[in-house]
């Protein structure tokens, strides 16, 4: 996209007009495929649109379903992180560890520099951390950055860990308590904008590359050569034939595929406001206690507020579409935050909180613990050639697609070229230099990259819409009018659960709805 041109890039844009348009083309087999996709990819998740984008880009002819909307479910939930593959070396998985590296290298420094960031953390040096502990950490930390050299990365990316004084310490995050603090370990990983805003940007790029992106769209019936499907904003049922089909469901995939077996994980964030935990210049590890190599991630947003996370408990029974958050898990992350903290969190303190489930692979592990679970990804084959895809993490999102795409286009013989998704720029990307000089708000650019100025045009053109949609967040409401108008937002779920965060906080999110259905309502007429 031209910067200053105030349009999306060509054939990216989706609103809910192209859906119906290619959901007939398809039904009706006018579509320019014969009847016949290449590749139909049920899911669009991280994974799902991952796929479509992959697929799309070595030629072949693709379509994307989703029950719901782009990242419904996992992939809004995780806990914003690029990982660079710490945990992993730690527990001895180290093709797992090299992978997250590798793949957080390309999302920061090609395909997607302007919604990850190198993000620094402090851990500090409590009472509860021995010396000893210290140790075996600032080890980690040292091999993490040997992981990082051996991906390749630039250090001008992820500048290089460190040991901090108290004083230094404190000064990063002065909530820390200051009793028996020694110090701390100064550490960078990738940081997420938001995840769902990364679903979003490769969705719309696979849409750029030909793909049809299709949400509400249900899969009643998976087959090796198709799918029936209903379309939930009318009830009607299609069936879409394809030579190949990718299962990329998650957590749901073993109801769509019954040789699947998966054991989910809950991880759980709380929702606080900044100013309860004081001025926080970067992320914290607070080491769990009894634990050697668990932590809690406090996580600042830049929005006003902070996410403190994550537990990871293995969760029985069926799945649901949108999880709860136990009270069991909120007192806990409360008690690892006393642990630390010099200031005082209370429940009521808590204005929101999210879980999300981990799709992994069944195993037969004694210990019973999902923790435990490897987060390799696994690509399995059904009797009829269904494709599914299941395991691994957001990271790594890009390996795994490659890898179910690789999978299908062997399994079915399919006339494809390579992989091109490691060089290929999501939407909005853009050099670091370029997007430093666009003359916009820099949280526009952190979250739209160089589609920024057509974001931020809107409201030059009426000012209604450049003002925030809730007292005291940033959102406005030019962001809601773009994710109608170009990011395939249908109704007030998706703008304001999805597109942007405000729904993690209620009382925010029950502000924001007349917002939101002034931007829908707006969709079909131009600005200007």
């Amino acid at each position: 996209m031209n910067p200053t041109s105030g349009t999306a890039l060509p054939g990216s844009s989706l609103d809910a007009g192209r859906r119906r348009r290619e959901l007939d083309r398809i039904a009706d087999g006018a579509d320019g495929t014969g009847g016949i996709l290449d590749v139909l990819v049920v899911g669009l998740g991280a994974t799902g649109a991952g796929a479509a984008l992959d697929a799309a880009t070595r030629g072949l002819s693709v379509a994307a379903i989703d029950a719901h909307d782009l990242a419904f479910g996992t992939s809004r939930w995780s806990s914003k992180l690029i990982h660079g593959g710490l945990r992993y070396l730690a527990s001895g998985q180290l093709d797992v560890a090299h992978e997250s590296a590798v793949e957080r290298g390309v999302l920061m420094e090609r395909t997607a520099p302007h919604l990850v960031r190198a993000q620094p953390f402090v851990l500090p040096l409590t009472p509860l951390v021995s010396r000893g502990q210290a140790a075996l950490a600032r080890a980690g930390f040292l091999a993490g950055d040997l992981l990082r050299v051996g991906a390749r990365t630039s250090r001008s990316t992820l500048p290089r860990p460190r040991t901090l004084s108290a004083v230094e310490t404190r000064h990063l995050a002065p909530a820390l308590r200051s009793t028996g603090l020694r110090g701390g370990l100064l550490s960078w990983d990738g940081r997420l904008c938001d995840d769902a805003r990364l679903v979003t940007a490769v969705a719309r790029t696979a849409a750029a590359h030909g793909a049809r992106i299709l949400t509400r769209a249900r899969a009643l019936e998976l087959h090796g050569d198709g799918a029936l499907v209903r379309d939930e904003t009318t009830g009607e049922t299609l069936r879409i034939r394809a030579r190949a089909v990718v299962n990329a469901t998650g957590v749901w995939a073993g109801g769509l595929v019954g040789d699947v077996r998966l054991r989910p994980s809950r991880g759980t964030h709380l929702v606080l406001r900044a100013e309860d935990l004081g001025r926080l210049s970067s992320g914290l590890h607070i080491p769990i206690p009894g634990e050697s190599n668990r932590f809690v991630l406090v996580l600042p947003q830049g929005d006003g507020r902070v996410y403190v996370g994550l537990t990871d408990e293995p969760v029985d029974g069926d799945v649901p579409d949108v999880p709860e958050v136990p009270e069991t898990d909120i007192g806990f992350l409360l008690d690892v935050l006393g642990s630390a903290l010099d200031v005082t969190v209370r429940r009521s303190d808590v204005i929101g909180a999210f879980a999300g489930l981990r799709p992994l692979l069944e195993t037969r592990d004694a210990s019973g613990r999902t923790s435990d679970i490897s987060r390799r990804h696994a690509v399995l084959t059904s009797p009829d050639g269904v494709v599914t895809v299941v395991g691994g993490k957001l990271t790594t999102y890009r390996r795994m697609a490659q890898d179910a795409v690789d999978a299908a286009v062997d399994a079915r013989s399919l006339d494809a070229g390579p992989c091109r998704t490691a060089s290929v720029p999501l939407v909005g990307a853009a050099a670091p230099r370029v997007l430093a000089g666009l003359d916009v708000p820099s949280r526009l650019v952190h979250r739209y990259g160089s589609e920024a100025p057509a974001v931020h045009a809107l409201g030059l053109r009426d000012p209604g819409l450049a003002e925030p949609v809730v007292p005291g967040h940033p959102v406005t409401g030019a962001e809601l009018v773009w994710a109608v108008r170009h990011e395939g937002a249908l109704d007030a779920s998706d703008l304001l659960d999805r597109r942007t965060r405000i729904g993690l906080v209620p009382r925010e999110r029950a502000t924001a709805e007349e917002a939101a259905r002034a931007a829908l309502a707006d969709a079909h007429h131009e600005v200007g």
